[in-house]
């Protein structure tokens, strides 16, 4: 998956669950945030960037929440490519919908 984005010049914004999964530290394509822990606080920078992570992903987050709740893909029997296509049309009616 990685080999095949970085192929393509694409990225992905990502939650700390895919932290660690990108192995290029000068050029990721799965951009994730940073994680505090009792010894190590965030910096002013880090908060930054995992704002700017966050309004990024938003948009995507609540088109997915709102697919749920319709329940348009419980029944989705197709080819995975087909599959692919009908989601990226569904998001963008949904992003359209919301910004009505």
């Amino acid at each position: 998956m990685l080999h095949h984005l970085r192929a393509a010049g694409l990225g992905a914004l990502a939650d700390l669950g895919f932290r660690g999964l990108d192995d290029h530290m000068l050029d990721p394509v799965i951009v994730t945030g940073y994680a505090a822990s009792r010894t190590h606080k965030l910096t002013l920078g880090e908060k930054e960037a995992n704002r700017v992570l966050a309004v990024g992903r938003a948009p995507i987050e609540h088109a997915f929440a709102h697919l749920k709740n319709w329940r348009i893909l419980t029944k989705l029997r197709t080819d995975p490519a087909r599959a692919t296509h009908l989601l990226r049309a569904l998001l963008v009616l949904t992003n359209l919908e919301i910004n009505r």
